[in-house]
Protein backbone atom coordinates (compact mmCIF):
# COMPACT_ATOMS: atom_id res chain seq x y z
CA UNK A 1 0.00 0.00 0.00
CA UNK A 2 2.85 2.39 0.80
CA UNK A 3 4.46 1.74 -2.60
CA UNK A 4 1.10 2.37 -4.31
CA UNK A 5 0.70 5.71 -2.50
CA UNK A 6 4.19 6.81 -3.51
CA UNK A 7 3.61 5.96 -7.17
CA UNK A 8 0.27 7.74 -7.23
CA UNK A 9 1.99 11.00 -6.28
CA UNK A 10 3.75 10.87 -9.66
CA UNK A 11 0.73 9.92 -11.75
CA UNK A 12 -0.94 13.31 -12.42
CA UNK A 13 2.14 14.78 -14.13
CA UNK A 14 3.14 11.49 -15.71
CA UNK A 15 -0.26 10.96 -17.28
CA UNK A 16 -0.31 14.52 -18.59
CA UNK A 17 2.84 13.84 -20.58
CA UNK A 18 2.22 10.21 -21.57
CA UNK A 19 1.50 11.04 -25.20
CA UNK A 20 4.89 12.66 -25.80
CA UNK A 21 7.67 10.75 -27.58
CA UNK A 22 9.83 8.72 -25.22
CA UNK A 23 7.26 8.78 -22.41
CA UNK A 24 5.46 5.95 -20.67
CA UNK A 25 2.40 4.42 -22.32
CA UNK A 26 -1.00 4.88 -20.74
CA UNK A 27 -1.71 2.36 -17.95
CA UNK A 28 -3.66 -0.66 -19.13
CA UNK A 29 -2.35 -0.62 -22.71
CA UNK A 30 -0.56 -3.54 -24.33
CA UNK A 31 2.66 -1.49 -24.42
CA UNK A 32 2.41 -0.80 -20.69
CA UNK A 33 1.88 -4.50 -19.95
CA UNK A 34 4.83 -5.44 -22.15
CA UNK A 35 7.09 -2.90 -20.46
CA UNK A 36 6.05 -4.13 -17.02
CA UNK A 37 6.72 -7.76 -17.95
CA UNK A 38 10.16 -6.95 -19.37
CA UNK A 39 11.10 -4.98 -16.27
CA UNK A 40 9.89 -7.68 -13.90
CA UNK A 41 11.84 -10.33 -15.79
CA UNK A 42 15.04 -8.27 -15.56
CA UNK A 43 14.59 -7.49 -11.85
CA UNK A 44 13.83 -11.14 -11.05
CA UNK A 45 16.57 -12.59 -13.29
CA UNK A 46 18.82 -15.30 -11.89
CA UNK A 47 22.05 -13.46 -12.74
CA UNK A 48 21.42 -10.86 -9.99
CA UNK A 49 23.41 -11.55 -6.83
CA UNK A 50 21.76 -11.91 -3.40
CA UNK A 51 23.64 -8.80 -2.24
CA UNK A 52 22.19 -6.73 -5.07
CA UNK A 53 18.71 -8.14 -4.59
CA UNK A 54 18.89 -7.05 -0.95
CA UNK A 55 19.18 -3.43 -2.15
CA UNK A 56 15.82 -3.67 -3.98
CA UNK A 57 13.98 -2.86 -0.77
CA UNK A 58 15.71 0.53 -0.72
CA UNK A 59 16.12 1.28 -4.44
CA UNK A 60 12.80 0.02 -5.83
CA UNK A 61 14.06 -0.61 -9.37
CA UNK A 62 10.75 -1.78 -10.83
CA UNK A 63 8.78 1.19 -9.55
CA UNK A 64 11.56 3.71 -10.23
CA UNK A 65 12.03 2.69 -13.86
CA UNK A 66 8.24 2.72 -14.31
CA UNK A 67 8.16 6.34 -13.11
CA UNK A 68 10.79 7.14 -15.76
CA UNK A 69 8.69 5.47 -18.46
CA UNK A 70 11.24 2.86 -19.52
CA UNK A 71 10.16 0.82 -22.56
CA UNK A 72 11.99 -2.30 -23.89
CA UNK A 73 12.32 -0.55 -27.27
CA UNK A 74 14.08 2.52 -25.89
CA UNK A 75 17.63 3.68 -26.44
CA UNK A 76 18.86 4.33 -22.90
CA UNK A 77 22.03 5.92 -21.53
CA UNK A 78 22.98 5.35 -17.90
CA UNK A 79 25.45 7.95 -16.64
CA UNK A 80 28.36 6.91 -14.41
CA UNK A 81 26.99 3.44 -13.61
CA UNK A 82 29.48 2.78 -10.79
CA UNK A 83 29.60 -0.92 -10.02
CA UNK A 84 26.67 -1.66 -12.33
CA UNK A 85 23.79 -2.17 -9.90
CA UNK A 86 21.24 -0.79 -12.35
CA UNK A 87 23.20 -1.99 -15.38
CA UNK A 88 22.40 -5.63 -14.64
CA UNK A 89 18.69 -4.75 -14.86
CA UNK A 90 18.77 -2.32 -17.78
CA UNK A 91 21.05 -4.30 -20.11
CA UNK A 92 18.90 -7.47 -20.34
CA UNK A 93 15.66 -5.49 -20.35
CA UNK A 94 16.80 -3.62 -23.48
CA UNK A 95 18.80 -6.39 -25.14
CA UNK A 96 16.22 -7.62 -27.66
CA UNK A 97 14.65 -4.48 -29.13
CA UNK A 98 16.29 -1.52 -27.40
CA UNK A 99 19.84 -0.31 -26.78
CA UNK A 100 21.72 0.20 -23.54
CA UNK A 101 24.72 2.51 -23.22
CA UNK A 102 26.78 2.86 -20.06
CA UNK A 103 28.54 6.25 -20.05
CA UNK A 104 31.57 5.76 -17.81
CA UNK A 105 34.84 7.57 -17.14
CA UNK A 106 37.13 8.04 -20.13
CA UNK A 107 39.37 5.10 -20.99
CA UNK A 108 42.43 7.38 -21.06
CA UNK A 109 41.70 9.21 -17.80
CA UNK A 110 44.73 10.06 -15.66
CA UNK A 111 42.66 9.96 -12.48
CA UNK A 112 43.57 6.78 -10.58
CA UNK A 113 40.13 6.36 -8.97
CA UNK A 114 38.36 6.79 -12.31
CA UNK A 115 40.72 4.29 -13.96
CA UNK A 116 39.98 1.69 -11.29
CA UNK A 117 36.24 2.33 -11.48
CA UNK A 118 36.12 1.90 -15.25
CA UNK A 119 38.35 -1.20 -15.14
CA UNK A 120 36.07 -2.74 -12.51
CA UNK A 121 33.02 -2.08 -14.65
CA UNK A 122 34.70 -3.54 -17.75
CA UNK A 123 35.55 -6.66 -15.75
CA UNK A 124 31.94 -6.93 -14.60
CA UNK A 125 30.71 -6.86 -18.19
CA UNK A 126 33.23 -9.52 -19.21
CA UNK A 127 32.15 -11.85 -16.40
CA UNK A 128 28.55 -12.04 -17.68
CA UNK A 129 28.64 -11.95 -21.49
CA UNK A 130 25.13 -13.37 -21.79
CA UNK A 131 23.78 -10.42 -19.80
CA UNK A 132 25.83 -7.65 -21.39
CA UNK A 133 26.48 -8.94 -24.91
CA UNK A 134 24.54 -6.06 -26.49
CA UNK A 135 25.50 -3.39 -23.95
CA UNK A 136 27.76 -0.59 -25.20
CA UNK A 137 30.36 1.09 -23.02
CA UNK A 138 30.70 4.79 -23.77
CA UNK A 139 32.15 7.87 -22.15
CA UNK A 140 30.74 10.59 -19.93
CA UNK A 141 30.34 13.95 -21.66
CA UNK A 142 33.27 16.32 -21.80
CA UNK A 143 33.62 19.85 -23.13
CA UNK A 144 32.28 18.68 -26.50
CA UNK A 145 29.38 16.75 -24.97
CA UNK A 146 28.92 13.05 -25.75
CA UNK A 147 31.37 11.88 -28.39
CA UNK A 148 30.96 8.08 -28.64
CA UNK A 149 27.31 7.29 -27.91
CA UNK A 150 25.17 8.84 -30.60
CA UNK A 151 24.31 12.03 -32.47
CA UNK A 152 22.18 14.77 -30.92
CA UNK A 153 18.52 13.87 -30.60
CA UNK A 154 19.06 10.10 -30.75
CA UNK A 155 18.28 8.86 -27.22
CA UNK A 156 14.92 8.20 -25.52
CA UNK A 157 16.02 8.10 -21.92
CA UNK A 158 19.04 9.26 -19.90
CA UNK A 159 19.30 7.96 -16.33
CA UNK A 160 21.44 8.94 -13.38
CA UNK A 161 21.37 7.30 -9.97
CA UNK A 162 23.09 9.07 -7.05
CA UNK A 163 25.56 11.04 -9.17
CA UNK A 164 24.34 14.64 -9.05
CA UNK A 165 26.25 15.38 -5.84
CA UNK A 166 29.49 14.21 -7.50
CA UNK A 167 29.00 16.53 -10.48
CA UNK A 168 28.08 19.36 -8.15
CA UNK A 169 31.35 18.90 -6.29
CA UNK A 170 33.57 18.71 -9.39
CA UNK A 171 31.77 21.55 -11.17
CA UNK A 172 30.47 19.50 -14.11
CA UNK A 173 26.75 19.40 -13.27
CA UNK A 174 25.58 22.15 -15.63
CA UNK A 175 27.66 20.93 -18.58
CA UNK A 176 26.47 17.35 -18.01
CA UNK A 177 22.82 18.41 -18.00
CA UNK A 178 23.26 20.44 -21.19
CA UNK A 179 24.92 17.46 -22.87
CA UNK A 180 22.03 15.20 -21.82
CA UNK A 181 19.52 17.68 -23.21
CA UNK A 182 21.33 17.72 -26.56
CA UNK A 183 21.55 13.91 -26.72
CA UNK A 184 17.87 13.31 -26.00
CA UNK A 185 15.11 13.21 -28.59
CA UNK A 186 12.41 15.84 -28.32
CA UNK A 187 10.02 14.56 -25.67
CA UNK A 188 12.79 12.36 -24.24
CA UNK A 189 13.26 11.81 -20.52
CA UNK A 190 15.99 12.55 -18.01
CA UNK A 191 15.49 10.38 -14.92
CA UNK A 192 17.25 11.46 -11.72
CA UNK A 193 17.58 9.80 -8.32
CA UNK A 194 19.79 11.39 -5.69
CA UNK A 195 20.30 11.87 -1.97
CA UNK A 196 17.87 14.56 -0.73
CA UNK A 197 19.12 17.44 1.40
CA UNK A 198 16.81 19.43 3.65
CA UNK A 199 15.39 22.55 1.97
CA UNK A 200 17.70 25.54 2.37
CA UNK A 201 20.89 23.48 2.74
CA UNK A 202 23.92 25.55 1.70
CA UNK A 203 25.84 24.61 -1.45
CA UNK A 204 29.07 23.81 0.39
CA UNK A 205 27.16 21.58 2.81
CA UNK A 206 25.71 19.69 -0.15
CA UNK A 207 29.17 19.11 -1.58
CA UNK A 208 30.48 17.90 1.76
CA UNK A 209 27.55 15.69 2.76
CA UNK A 210 26.49 14.24 -0.61
CA UNK A 211 22.90 15.39 -0.09
CA UNK A 212 21.36 17.71 -2.73
CA UNK A 213 18.25 19.86 -2.42
CA UNK A 214 15.41 19.24 -4.81
CA UNK A 215 15.26 22.98 -5.47
CA UNK A 216 18.85 23.01 -6.75
CA UNK A 217 18.22 20.01 -9.01
CA UNK A 218 15.09 21.60 -10.45
CA UNK A 219 16.85 24.94 -10.99
CA UNK A 220 19.85 23.41 -12.78
CA UNK A 221 17.67 21.13 -14.93
CA UNK A 222 15.45 24.05 -15.93
CA UNK A 223 18.51 26.13 -16.85
CA UNK A 224 19.63 23.27 -19.14
CA UNK A 225 16.29 23.34 -20.97
CA UNK A 226 14.32 20.62 -19.16
CA UNK A 227 10.81 20.77 -17.75
CA UNK A 228 9.85 18.85 -14.61
CA UNK A 229 7.24 16.24 -15.53
CA UNK A 230 6.89 14.18 -12.35
CA UNK A 231 8.18 13.59 -8.85
CA UNK A 232 7.87 10.37 -6.88
CA UNK A 233 8.48 9.52 -3.23
CA UNK A 234 9.20 5.87 -4.07
CA UNK A 235 12.82 6.23 -2.84
CA UNK A 236 12.06 8.34 0.22
CA UNK A 237 13.34 7.26 3.65
CA UNK A 238 11.95 9.42 6.49
CA UNK A 239 14.24 7.65 8.97
CA UNK A 240 17.32 9.26 7.43
CA UNK A 241 18.27 12.14 9.75
CA UNK A 242 20.88 13.50 7.27
CA UNK A 243 23.18 14.67 10.07
CA UNK A 244 25.83 11.94 9.83
CA UNK A 245 29.51 12.71 10.52
CA UNK A 246 30.57 11.08 7.27
CA UNK A 247 27.69 12.47 5.23
CA UNK A 248 25.59 10.10 3.16
CA UNK A 249 28.51 7.65 3.06
CA UNK A 250 27.93 6.84 6.74
CA UNK A 251 24.86 4.90 5.63
CA UNK A 252 24.69 1.53 3.87
CA UNK A 253 25.87 0.26 1.55
CA UNK A 254 29.09 2.29 2.05
CA UNK A 255 29.17 2.36 5.89
CA UNK A 256 32.27 4.58 5.86
CA UNK A 257 32.54 4.43 9.66
CA UNK A 258 32.86 0.63 9.46
CA UNK A 259 31.99 -0.60 12.96
CA UNK A 260 31.25 2.84 14.42
CA UNK A 261 27.48 2.87 15.11
CA UNK A 262 27.15 0.19 12.46
CA UNK A 263 23.88 -1.25 13.75
CA UNK A 264 22.42 2.24 14.07
CA UNK A 265 23.11 3.04 10.40
CA UNK A 266 22.00 -0.39 9.21
CA UNK A 267 18.69 0.10 10.99
CA UNK A 268 18.32 3.55 9.41
CA UNK A 269 18.84 2.09 5.94
CA UNK A 270 19.90 3.76 2.72
CA UNK A 271 19.55 7.50 2.23
CA UNK A 272 16.40 9.53 1.73
CA UNK A 273 16.25 10.16 -2.03
CA UNK A 274 14.28 12.25 -4.44
CA UNK A 275 13.12 10.82 -7.76
CA UNK A 276 12.54 13.31 -10.59
CA UNK A 277 11.48 12.85 -14.18
CA UNK A 278 12.37 15.68 -16.57
CA UNK A 279 11.39 16.11 -20.20
CA UNK A 280 13.10 17.71 -23.17
CA UNK A 281 10.17 19.72 -24.58
CA UNK A 282 8.64 18.30 -27.75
Amino acid sequence: MQTRRRLLQALPCALATAALPGCAQMPGTAAAAEADAALRAAVDAAHRSPANRARDAWRHPLETLAVFGLQPTHTVVELQPGGGWYSEILAPCLSERGRYFAAHFAADTTNAYQRRARAGFVARLAQAPAVYERATLGTLPGAAGFTDIGPPGSVDLVLTFRNVHNWLEDGSLDATLRACHALLKRGGTLGVVDHRAAPGTALEAMKKSGYVTEALMEERARAAGFTLAAKSEINANPRDTKDHPGGVWSLPPTLSGKDVRREHFLAMGESDRFTHRYLKPA
